[in-house]
């Protein structure tokens, strides 16, 4: 009977690993407990009273790098830390060893921590993601086999090839593709366990073996440390959070290789995840809705550009104009919106719109003079012509509230909507008597619900009501 709690820990301790890290600015080496509500790095002393407050990670390679890049991207100041990867065993012996190392270094202590120490590519963010990218098949071509996936590996995850196809996800994965939607997936850890949604795909590592890549959710783009070797500028920032595509291409390094890549970079909408993709596989259509692209408007997309086209036609057969441009992570030639990819600029722009004047152009439709008169005085404007993220074109209702400068959309006309609300005159007295608990004298006794216009009593019996109200209730105790 003593056995289980014995064996237990012990292979909890084999089966895992603890994570040690560097404060540079405080030269101290802790042991990682956990990220705060703020993404705070939480960290406790590497004693033996602290063991149970240890973070555990899975010892298994690919597990633990994806595990890594996502943690590492959560933290609010990520370079400030260096973190080392040590067995549950010796977790506090080395890191008490490093310490020392720190405070007087020595020849020895340098290997100690090279030996230990996750390197610093897991800061490059979304390693995988341009691997990926970077590896494109033909449409109905797959990349991978059903043999070559991991099972056991997806298990771990709470997934399976059932769920999967019923999912309508093994598909995309097999041709070498990120799944199109978030998957609920749960990672176990030993002493912890781990729910998340993600988007997931399939790699092959350096051995060759097929791999699964998680993509987690962000709470915004990384955009202040280098992506593979380039320096985001301001204007790449806001290009980036305001329409998701940077907007040119850029030299990126392959840090396993070395190779400079010319490449586009997109946040995936999904996960705020940055992706990369060479310009190389950049391919644009002949043809954008009916309208052929000459070969200068060819090269402005292939450059990473936007491009503004006029006179497309859209499926039910009428003209509009839109901004297009080549996105890293969908791989084809987007309609771009006026919208911003992140909860975090979305709130900046509602600050900015605070007092401003009605827009003059609505999710990418610029509004005509007669239009814009109104929606500026607070009337409803019917607009045609806009295009959804699938390019399919359709219309609605706009309006704007010049209190919170906001403008609000909707596919039926609010107007009717109000006046579909409002009673007709001929059953006014009816609402208010049956919702509202108000009366008037020809039914003010008269309990039940009045019928569809009714204001004074339909029949001898709600007519006996109304003369005669029923007598108090103490009458009934005089007969008890």
């Amino acid at each position: 009977m003593s056995e289980q709690p014995i064996d237990r820990p012990q292979l909890q301790e084999q089966l895992s690993d603890i994570l040690l890290v560097l404060d540079k600015e405080k030269k101290k080496i802790e042991v990682v407990k956990n990220i705060g509500k703020n993404k705070e790095l939480q960290t406790v002393t590497p004693e033996k009273k602290n063991e149970s407050q240890f973070m555990r990670v899975d010892k298994h390679g690919d597990l633990f790098s994806n595990f890594f890049s996502n943690f590492f991207n959560q933290l609010k100041d990520p370079t400030r830390f260096n973190f080392f990867r040590v067995s549950a065993q010796e977790a506090i012996s080395v890191a008490h060893a490093m310490q020392k190392e720190i405070e007087n270094p020595t020849e020895a202590g340098k290997k100690l921590f090279e030996k230990h120490e996750i390197k610093v590519e897991y800061k490059q963010e979304n390693q995988n993601t341009m691997e990926t990218t970077q590896s494109t098949t033909e449409a109905g071509e797959y990349r991978f086999k059903l043999e070559q996936i991991d099972w056991k590996a997806l298990s771990n995850l709470g997934l399976n090839k059932e769920r999967l196809e019923k999912m309508n996800l093994l598909d995309p994965l097999l041709k070498g593709y990120k799944t199109n939607e978030l998957v609920p997936i749960s990672l176990n850890l030993g002493s912890a366990i781990t729910r998340m949604d993600a988007r997931l795909s399939l790699q092959s590592n350096e051995d060759g073996q097929v791999v699964v890549a998680i993509h987690g959710i962000r709470k915004e783009p990384q955009l202040n440390f280098p992506f593979f070797g380039h320096e985001f500028t301001k204007e790449d920032k806001d290009n980036l959070l305001k329409t998701g595509n940077m907007g040119r291409v850029v030299d990126l390094i392959n840090p396993k290789t070395g190779e400079t890549i010319p490449s586009i970079v997109s946040v995936d909408r999904l996960t705020n995840e940055l992706v990369a993709l060479r310009s190389e596989f950049i391919k644009i259509p002949d043809e954008i809705k009916g309208v052929k692209l000459d070969e200068q408007q060819k090269l402005t997309l292939t450059e990473g550009k936007s491009l503004y086209i006029e006179g497309m036609i859209s499926k039910k057969g009428e003209p509009f104009n839109a901004s297009v441009q080549f996105n890293a992570d969908k791989r084809y030639v987007e309609f771009l919106f006026d919208r911003n990819t992140n909860s975090q600029s979305q709130s900046q722009q509602q600050n900015q719109t605070q007092g401003q004047e009605a827009p003059r152009i609505f999710r990418g439709k610029e509004l005509d003079e007669q239009q814009y008169q109104k929606l500026k005085e607070g009337q409803t404007v019917y607009v045609s012509g806009l295009v959804d993220k699938k390019g399919k074109e359709y219309q609605g209702y706009i309006t704007f509230d010049k209190e919170t400068s906001k403008t609000g959309f909707s596919f039926d006309n609010p107007n009717k909507m109000k006046e579909k609300a409002q009673p007709k005159e001929e059953n006014i007295t009816q609402v208010a008597v049956n919702s509202e608990g108000k009366t008037n004298e020809a039914t003010k006794n008269i309990k039940e619900p009045l019928k569809t216009a009714q204001k004074n009593p339909d029949s001898k019996q709600q007519q006996d009501k109304q003369e005669k109200p029923k007598v108090a209730t103490k009458s009934k105790a005089r007969k008890i």
